[in-house]
């Protein structure tokens, strides 16, 4: 054996040994009980991050104690490879996406193999090929068919210069992220999945989820139930001109408050509105209110911070309750795409129609009054209680005066359905899910446009529809929308000539249903085999980032229920558990340019002083010697260059080293901190670890480990055997409930802590040494499972560590025959004393008397009482 831990050596050489013995290759097997580890797949942006170490290392801890507790475990690695970072990167270095892409993913492949990660790379696949999205096209044409997927004009950000489409985050102060050119809103024909028809059961599934409460939470609040009231405003005689049918009647509002009715002072409605289209027919200054709207962001989000506007449309509607007459104005604020289009507003009890009456002098009618003590209702200063509906009851609302929320929500119901004016709703925030992106690097829309037949599927014969890899996009515009040999093509229904859809699908699509596509990746008749389905189920661990707790999940849970429904997968739930592991933080640091814009400098550039308790407190950067500001501790990012690459850290000092630091530095759900002390420890400790074993083996070899008579050991030995038991024990419930890998790390080092100090020269002690060692090797094997490799082989020559199993405690080990007990005098500790484990009361009074300690500190004294906790302390008080 090595004296030196050489990770150079050690850790080729386990990762051969995997290989040879194809140890994470799997197949279905009945006689197991099988185990599905996830972790999101990555992005193939170029190198992993730490983030990405983070989220590996925790799947790959979990997959490994399972496989050695006799679990068929599933650990695959795939590439979620379409989307617009391709493009740009690709449009910058002016190569086809696809070259990028698959370098890419050769070099991180690379990366992932040299952390020792225990993946089945049989099973890997990339969304980019056609092999995968195939079956993504031949569900989207069985849905189409089913009117699952429809086609309707969506309202998008439109880049003018790019001749493109932009999501709501690429559009920056009202300009395209890449062109600056003026976003105008635009209607465009989009494909769109009926997400909300699965609203209800979407939302009631959550319960039956083990995922964290947090991300139930943020799922259900982004589907958004709310029981409320359609409400009819009658449009007055003389407001109807330029409108028809059911907008010539009346203005339809969804309110979720319809006991403040009586508080109604005005209606607003959206710049799309046919209302506000008929009255801006002759008002020019309506018109322009009605353009600078359409130029506004699409995204829910951005009203929330962004100004209140509106201008009245000197057209009317009548309160159904009241007969008042109040006045419609556009506003910025309110959204065609959602519910229906206009609101009705509450000053005096809702904080953003309050901030727009004030704005504009519009009325504030009070109609809730608290039944707590606050302080008197002030029109011109919004306070919190205005709006609760808790603890209140109405005024100034007529026959509704006195109510309580529900009471009046009840009542004012009742008479809205009474007076044909309104009616019960239940409604979702949930929207449908538009698929359609104008972008080149996505899964083609397999739908074919004929003059003659309108949108045909294309046929499950026909499929795929080939993405060409060839294309060097140069950003303005889809490059399929200027490729006749692309779109060109004949109807599958008539024959006559017709266009192929140049739109690419939501690159979601690809992960929403790959974790199906893993159980049997290179199935040739569909998604996933039916025997593969129903051995495999469903991921039993899924694990990834907190940022995906809407979309992905949301959309990778609706995925699953449609293919239920199809018959191609026998769950509902694609994930039964959820771990949403913590960010990798680092410190960062950077100088102030010319225009205000930040340098960033990447923290080993940098030299830092500190205080006397190890605070940063100035920092230069090592070039140039002159100072850098500290920024503080952030997200590992490159637009703040506090990133440390994984490749630098293991040609330094190895996988395990990176994957004991991770695992080590906080519990998994938790942000870590980066410490270049940490790693330096973690890398110690290993080196401790070979050291132990390499001392222990050149002392005379390996022999058997103890297992039988543990009464005849020595009180040290059997002190040792009880902590590696109770350790044992401890450790299983950190991995294998808890999934707590930090305390299991911590138990591992007190243990060898109590063996570096227990005598274990003699025969019996060697015997318990190499079971103290073995179980070591076998518990750290999930985090550093390289070393523990190399160190197995020399501890059990010609045996393999997986064949063996996780260590069990052993129960005649974890009972003690004697115990320690405290002695205190009137509270403070003055002694301990050892007696057996049954003593009784009187026998525990007995052995504290008679301590050295007790003796000194009672002075002679009788003692008033004796308290005694068993098993801990006994307490005399004199």
């Amino acid at each position: 054996m090595q004296e030196q831990y050489q990770p150079s050596a050690v850790e080729p050489a386990a990762q051969t040994k995997w290989d040879e013995a194809r140890l994470f290759n799997v197949a279905e097997d009945a006689s197991k009980p099988k185990y599905y580890c996830l972790s999101m797949f990555p992005y193939p942006s170029g190198k992993l991050h730490m983030g990405h170490v983070r989220n590996y290392t925790i799947g790959d801890v979990l997959s490994r104690y399972k496989l050695l507790n006799g679990f068929n475990v599933l650990q695959p690695m795939g590439w979620d490879a379409f989307g617009m970072p391709a493009e740009n990167a690709a449009i910058d270095r002016q190569v086809a996406p696809a070259k990028w892409t698959y370098e890419n993913i050769a070099y991180m492949r690379k990366q992932l193999k040299s952390l020792g990660f225990a993946f089945d790379w049989e099973r890997e696949l990339a969304t980019c090929t056609p092999e995968y999205y195939r079956w993504e096209q031949l569900l989207f044409t069985k849905l189409f068919e089913k009117g699952v997927i429809y086609r309707k004009n969506g309202t998008v950000n439109w880049d003018p210069v790019d001749q493109t489409v932009l999501a709501n985050e690429q559009v920056i102060d009202g300009r395209g992220w890449r062109s600056g050119a003026l976003i105008e809103k635009r209607e465009i024909p989009m494909y769109y999945f009926k997400i909300t028809d699965y609203a209800e059961q979407l939302l009631s599934d959550l319960d039956g989820l083990n995922w964290p409460e947090q991300v139930k939470t943020m799922q259900r609040n982004w589907i958004g139930k709310s029981r409320g009231v359609q409400v009819r405003f009658a449009l007055d005689e003389d407001s109807k001109q330029g409108l028809e049918g059911d907008y010539a009647e009346y203005l339809q509002v969804y309110t979720t408050r319809p006991d403040t009715l009586l508080g109604v002072t005005y209606v607003a409605v959206a710049a799309e509105h046919p209302l506000a289209t008929a009255a801006a027919a002759d008002k020019p200054e309506l018109q322009a209110f009605i353009a600078e709207c359409k130029s506004g962001s699409v995204a829910e989000a951005d009203m929330a911070t962004m100004e209140k506007k509106g201008v009245p449309t000197g057209r009317y509607v009548i309160n159904p309750l009241s007969g008042d007459k109040l006045e419609v104005w556009i506003a910025n604020y309110v959204l065609w795409g959602y519910g229906d289009g206009a609101v009705m507003a509450v000053p005096g009890h809702d904080e953003r129609d309050f901030e727009f009456a004030n704005k504009y002098k519009l009325p504030i009618k009070q109609v809730v009054e608290s039944t707590l003590e606050q302080p008197a209702y002030n029109p011109t200063e919004w306070q919190d209680w205005y709006g609760d509906k808790e603890n209140t009851r109405l005024i100034n609302s007529g026959e509704f005066d006195g109510m309580d929320f529900q009471t009046a929500f009840d009542a004012t119901s009742a008479k809205l359905q009474s007076l044909s004016a309104g009616a019960p709703k239940t409604q979702y925030r949930l929207r449908d899910w538009g698929i359609s992106r104008q972008r080149y690097w996505g899964c083609p829309i397999p739908i074919i446009h004929c003059e003659s037949c309108g949108d045909v599927p294309v046929p499950a014969d026909q499929l795929p529809v080939v993405l060409p890899e060839d294309v060097v996009p140069d950003g303005s515009g889809s490059p399929l929308a200027k490729m006749p040999e692309f779109y060109e093509t004949t109807c599958p229904h008539c024959g006559g000539p017709a266009k192929r859809e140049t739109d690419t699908m939501d690159t979601f699509m690809e992960s929403s249903w790959y974790q199906f596509r893993y159980m049997s990746p290179k199935f040739s008749d569909g998604m996933v085999a039916p025997e593969a389905a129903r051995y495999w189920q469903q991921a039993d661990q899924y694990i990834g980032g907190i940022e995906h707790a809407i979309l992905h999940l949301l959309y990778a849970r609706f995925f699953t229920k449609l293919m239920n429904e199809e018959g191609i997968v026998p769950v509902k739930e694609p994930f039964a558990s959820l771990l949403t592991q913590g960010m990798v933080l680092q410190a960062t640091y950077y100088r102030e340019t010319e225009g205000g814009k930040k340098q960033w400098f990447n923290p080993a550039e940098v030299e830092v002083q500190t205080d006397d308790k190890g605070r940063p407190v100035s920092a230069v950067l090592r070039s140039d010697g002159l100072p850098v500001v500290i920024g503080g501790v952030e997200k590992m990012s490159k637009s703040k260059n506090n990133g440390v690459d994984p490749q630098e850290l293991i040609e330094a000092y190895g996988a395990d080293t990176a994957r004991l630091f991770m695992m080590f530095a906080s519990p998994p759900e938790q942000s870590l901190e980066w410490s270049d002390a940490g790693v330096e420890g973690a890398h110690r400790f290993l080196r401790r670890l070979w050291r132990t074993v390499f001392e222990y083996i050149s002392r005379g070899g390996a022999v058997n480990a103890f297992s039988d008579g543990h009464d005849s050991l020595s009180k040290e030995l059997k002190d040792l055997r009880h902590k590696l038991h109770a350790t044992i024990a401890k450790v299983s419930d950190d991995y294998g409930r808890r999934l707590q890998f930090n305390t299991a790390i911590a138990a591992v080092m007190e243990l060898l802590n109590q063996y570096d100090k227990t005598d274990c020269t003699s025969e019996q002690g060697r015997a318990v040494a190499q079971e103290v060692l073995e179980a070591v090797v076998r518990l750290l094997w999930p985090i550093v499972p390289h070393i523990c490799e190399a160190l197995w082989s020399e501890l059990r020559p010609g045996s393999s560590l997986w064949e063996t199993g996780w260590p069990q405690a052993d129960q005649a080990a974890l009972v003690k025959s004697e115990i320690e007990i405290m002695v205190q005098v009137n509270g403070k500790l003055r002694g301990k004393v050892t007696v057996p484990a049954d003593a009784d009361k009187a026998a525990l009074e007995a052995a504290a008397l008679a301590t050295e300690g007790a003796v000194k500190f009672m002075e002679g004294k009788e003692p008033k009482k004796i308290i005694v906790v068993p098993g801990r302390l006994v307490n005399i008080v004199v």
